[in-house]
C-alpha cells in the first residue's frame, strides 16, 4: 500500500501540472488532492501508528470506526472474529498503558458484580505501600549455579519468523528497557533478539532449532556454543503448548525466509513442522536427564520444562521420577489450553489441553504432594494480562507469569488474525519487508516497557490494598469467585489444595489415587499396578 500511495502521488503531480499548461481548470483538483498527498506523506513518515505507515490515508477509516464504536466499528471489526482473544475494554487497557496515557475509568465497575463467574479480591482496613521494583522471584533449585532473578511478568514464547524482525527488536528492546525477560520461542535465537539486548530464556522444543543437526537430531555443541551468551539467562524445554498440545509448532513456508531458515536450520520452500514429541528421550526418567544434560552444558544456568496439563498420570510420573533420581527441574512453565498462536488446527485451539486454572493448580499440587515444591519455580502462562491477571495466579500456586498476546498488542497488533498468512497488516506477524516497515521498534520498545511497568505497578498496589507486603504472601482465599447470584466462594473452597508429602503415602487423595497408581517413573504409558502383584498372571497392557 505504501508503494501504490508513492506511485499515485508522482503521477498524480506529474498529470496535475503538465495538465495545467492545457486546461486552466485542472488546478481546481489540486484543492482536493493536495490535502490527500500531504497527508499520506505525514502518514507515511510519522513513527507512532503502524496500520498509518503501511495503509496511508486508509489507515485512518480504522481510527473512525474507533470513534464511533461500539456499534459500527464491533459490526465491521468484531462481527466475524470468533475466538478474538480479548473484549475491547481489555485491549483497550493494553493500548492505554502502552501509551503512558491514564487508565481509569469513570462511573465506577464496568462488569456485572452479580453474574456468575465475577472474581474479585477483598480489601483491607490496614492497606501498605510496595514498590515495583521488589516484584521478582529467583529462579534456580539447589543444582542451579546461576540462578535468575525474573520480574513476575515476562514475554511469553513467540519466535522470529512467527513474528517480524522488528516485532523481536521491539520486544527485546522493551524488555531490556524495563528489566524483564523475553522468551525466543522455539524458532531458535535469531540476530535480534542479541541486537535488543533483552535478557533472554531460550526456549527449545521438539525441532531442536538452532542447536540441531542436519538429520534433526540434538546437537550438544551448537546448544553449548549459544546458552553460555551472557544474554542467555534461563533454558526452557518445550514440551506442549496450550495452543495446540501433542502438535509440533507451525511455521507457514509464505513466512520463511532464508535467513529464518539458516537461523533454525531448516531448508527453503515448505511449511516448517515442529515433530509432535522429542526425539532424546521417551520416559520420565529420560526427560530428567536430559534437563540435567542441559544444565550441565550451560553451565549451571536454571533449566526447566513448559507443558500444557494433558494426562495427569504422566505428570505424576514425572514427579515420581523427581523424588527416585533426585534430579529436579528449576522451572516448570504450565501453559494454559486457552493459550494463543498464530497457526494451529482449530480443534486443538478449542478442545485439546486443561484450561490454566486447573493446569496451574493441579501442578502446584503435584509438586507439593511429592515434596518438591520449595525445590522447582512455577510460571503461568494464558491470558494475563493486567494486575488482577497476575495476582490470580500468583495466588493459585504461581511464581511467576509469562504474556503474549497483550505484549503483541503494546507492539500495536489491532487482532486483524492474519497471523498465518503472512499479512499482518501492522508488521508484527509477518516477514514481508513492505509490511514490517509499519513498525518502528525503538517506538514500540517503549511502548513494551510502558505497559508492563504499569501492569506491575498495578499489581503492586493491588497487593498493598490487601494488606500485603509480598507476592509470596497470596494464599487462594484470596480471590473469591461468583457461583451464583446469591453465593461466592474463594479458590482455596473451589478446588482442594494438598499438604507437602501428602502424594507420598498412603491412603492418597481420592482425586489423585487413581493417577498416582497409574504412574510410573519408567514410562509416560499407564500402568496398572494391580495387575503386577506377586501371584497373579501379568498380561497388562498400557492403558
Amino acid at each position: 500500500m505504501r508503494q501504490l500511495f508513492v506511485y499515485f502521488s508522482v503521477c498524480s503531480v506529474l498529470t496535475l501540472t503538465l495538465g495545467q499548461l492545457y486546461v486552466p481548470l485542472v488546478a481546481w483538483m489540486w484543492l482536493i488532492l493536495a490535502p490527500i498527498l500531504i497527508l499520506g506523506w505525514y502518514d507515511m513518515l510519522q513513527r507512532d501508528h503502524s496500520i498509518l505507515r503501511n495503509f496511508p490515508v486508509l489507515g485512518h477509516f480504522r481510527f473512525l470506526f474507533e470513534l464511533i464504536r461500539p456499534e459500527i466499528y464491533q459490526y465491521f471489526v468484531e462481527s466475524d472474529t470468533d475466538g478474538v482473544p480479548f473484549d475491547r475494554d481489555t485491549r483497550s487497557l493494553v493500548y492505554q498503558r502502552a501509551k503512558d496515557v491514564r487508565d481509569t475509568v469513570p462511573f465506577g465497575t464496568k462488569e456485572d458484580v452479580y453474574e456468575v463467574g465475577y472474581e474479585w479480591v477483598n480489601h483491607s482496613m490496614a492497606p501498605v505501600h510496595n514498590a515495583p521494583e521488589d516484584m521478582r522471584v529467583t529462579i534456580g533449585g539447589p543444582d542451579c549455579t546461576q540462578p535468575y532473578s525474573a520480574s513476575l511478568l515476562n514475554i511469553s514464547a513467540m519466535s522470529y519468523g512467527a513474528l517480524s524482525k522488528n516485532a523481536i527488536l521491539a520486544l527485546s528492546g522493551g524488555a531490556k528497557k524495563g528489566n524483564f525477560a523475553h522468551n525466543t520461542g522455539e524458532g531458535g535465537i535469531s540476530p535480534y533478539h542479541y541486537q535488543g539486548g533483552a535478557d533472554l530464556i531460550w526456549q527449545i522444543g521438539t525441532g531442536y532449532f538452532g542447536c540441531r543437526t542436519e538429520d534433526g537430531n540434538f546437537s550438544d555443541e551448537l546448544f553449548e556454543a549459544k546458552a553460555n551468551s551472557d544474554q542467555v539467562k534461563m533454558i526452557e524445554l518445550k514440551l506442549s503448548q496450550g495452543a495446540k498440545p501433542g502438535h509440533g509448532g507451525i511455521l507457514p513456508a509464505a513466512k520463511l525466509t532464508p535467513e529464518i531458515a539458516e537461523i533454525r536450520h531448516v531448508p527453503m520452500g515448505a511449511d516448517v513442522n515442529s515433530p509432535p514429541g522429542h526425539r532424546v528421550f521417551d520416559s520420565p526418567r529420560g526427560l530428567l536427564d536430559f534437563i540435567a544434560k542441559l544444565r550441565r552444558l550451560s553451565h549451571g544456568k536454571p533449566v526447566g520444562f513448559k507443558l500444557c496439563v494433558g494426562k495427569r498420570r504422566e505428570f505424576l510420573a514425572v514427579c515420581k521420577a523427581m523424588v527416585e533420581t533426585e534430579l529436579t527441574p528449576d522451572f516448570i512453565v504450565v501453559d494454559g489450553g486457552e493459550g494463543g498462536t498464530g497457526a494451529a488446527p482449530l480443534e486443538f485451539s478449542n478442545h485439546i489441553g486443561a484450561p490454566l486454572v486447573e493446569g496451574l493448580i493441579f501442578v502446584h499440587n503435584a509438586l507439593v504432594g511429592y515434596g518438591l515444591r520449595d525445590r522447582i519455580s512455577v510460571i503461568a502462562s494464558g491470558k494475563v494480562t493486567s494486575g488482577f491477571d497476575l495476582l490470580k495466579r500468583l495466588a493459585l500456586g504461581a511464581d511467576a507469569c509469562y504474556s503474549a498476546r497483550s505484549m503483541m498488542l503494546a507492539l500495536g497488533c489491532i487482532q486483524a488474525l492474519k497471523c498465518n498468512s503472512n499479512h499482518c497488516p501492522v508488521g508484527v506477524a509477518t516477514t514481508n519487508p513492505a509490511l514490517m516497515k509499519g513498525l518502528v521498534p525503538s517506538q514500540k520498545s517503549d511502548r513494551v516497557e510502558n505497559y508492563h511497568k504499569e501492569t506491575i505497578q498495578s499489581l503492586s498496589e493491588m497487593l498493598g490494598a490487601i494488606g500485603l507486603q509480598s507476592p509470596e504472601e497470596l494464599r487462594p482465599w484470596h480471590v473469591l469467585h461468583r457461583t451464583s447470584p446469591t453465593e461466592t466462594k474463594h479458590y482455596g473452597e473451589l478446588y482442594d489444595f494438598l499438604d507437602s508429602g501428602e502424594l507420598l503415602q498412603e491412603p492418597l487423595p481420592d482425586d489423585y489415587r487413581r493417577a498416582c497408581h497409574a504412574a510410573s517413573p519408567d514410562t509416560f504409558a499407564h500402568v496398572d499396578h494391580a495387575l503386577a502383584r506377586p501371584g497373579q498372571n501379568n498380561h497388562a497392557t498400557n492403558g
